[in-house]
């Protein structure tokens, strides 16, 4: 039995055929080529109907919200942990007592009372021209991004976004909002170009030249180096990978920021044994190999393997922040680049 996929409008549903009588309703704002082969794989063993819901993370949230008790939504899957906390304070998840997740899943990886959890980790690192720069020298830190001597060099996507929140929130955690604001100044008057696209095209300006570093995901680089886009391709090698803040100082993140892509029982669903179900599926070792060669993120399953282009990769350290403490500053790390003028 497979998920029979149709061509999807905004907030078009795609349907799994299974013998169970009601459908388990997913809210995700994952890409579909991304999650759907995880989500087959589970009804193929469970017999349980998928019923999947795409939509950006903040517009599920005000839907589950709108729908109240009366939402069909059991598991919301979104790409950010920030939105995960969000859904969490709004009271939209439910806390689950899982001794499967709880062994899958290490507790930095989870929230506090357990109505979220991590499936997928990305690491937030600089790529580099491989002609102009050399890491060895001039590569260190987050924080030396704001250093003069890259003015004209930084590429990235505007400041709203999540991943760009998420690790600015890290950093009011770490070294306070004065110096993040300050720090988030410093990238402002170091802009190559205004803000603009999304991870892939930082890369792709990285490789063309439009500027010496971006910041980006290190799963978009990762797809692009297996990318059969020869565009994607060819800027995947004309650049190099760096894992900021391995030797950090005082003040400064302890390591490479992570963030999670993951999952939450919703709380008026009806269906909480089968979500939970599910959740443990997707922390399963097998899956969460599956995870990381599909998705090339790094799995959260101590367990499980990383992808070879991962491996290629090398090791480096994380940040050991527990992510539900940074995602609850996002608002204000939001408020900051306002008045930093990072738009």
């Amino acid at each position: 039995m497979n998920i029979k996929l149709s061509i999807c409008t905004f907030g078009a549903m795609i349907l799994a055929s299974a013998s169970y009588a009601d459908p388990l309703t997913v809210y995700t704002s994952r890409g579909e080529e991304l999650i759907l082969p995880l989500l087959d794989k589970f009804s193929d063993e469970t017999g349980i109907e998928i019923q999947m819901l795409n939509d950006k993370a903040p517009e599920l949230i005000a839907r589950m919200q709108s729908e109240g008790e009366a939402s069909p939504a059991d598991v919301f899957l979104p790409a950010d942990v920030s939105n995960l906390e969000m859904a969490a304070q709004k009271g939209l998840l439910s806390s689950v007592k899982s001794d499967i997740l709880e062994a899958n899943i290490p507790p930095q990886l989870r929230d506090d009372e357990n109505k979220w959890f991590g499936l997928g980790k990305r690491a937030r690192v600089i790529i580099y021209n491989l002609e102009s720069v050399n890491p060895e020298t001039d590569l260190s830190t987050y924080e030396d991004l704001a250093n003069p001597k890259w003015n004209d060099s930084i590429l990235v996507r505007t400041s709203s976004h999540p991943y760009n929140l998420s690790l600015m929130a890290a950093m009011i955690v770490e070294g306070g909002s004065e110096n993040t604001k300050t720090w988030i100044e410093g990238i402002v008057e170091n802009l190559a170009r205004s803000p603009q696209g999304g991870d892939r095209d930082q890369i792709k300006a990285v490789a063309a030249g439009e500027g010496k570093i971006a910041i980006a995901n290190s799963y978009y680089y990762a797809l692009m180096k297996n990318s059969d886009v020869p565009e994607e391709k060819e800027a995947a090698d004309a650049t190099g990978i760096y894992f900021p803040n391995q030797n950090a100082g005082e003040g400064q993140l302890a390591g490479t920021h992570i963030n999670l892509s993951g999952a939450g029982i919703v709380s008026s669903s009806d269906m909480k044994l089968e979500a939970q179900q599910l959740i443990e599926f997707l922390s399963r070792e097998d899956i969460q190999n599956e995870y990381a060669e599909s998705n090339q993120e790094y799995p959260v399953n101590p367990a499980a393997k990383l992808s070879e282009t991962l491996e290629s990769f090398g090791t480096f350290k994380e940040d050991d922040i527990a992510l539900a403490s940074f995602a609850t500053l996002i608002d204000d790390a939001l408020k900051l680049t306002d008045e930093s003028g990072w738009k």
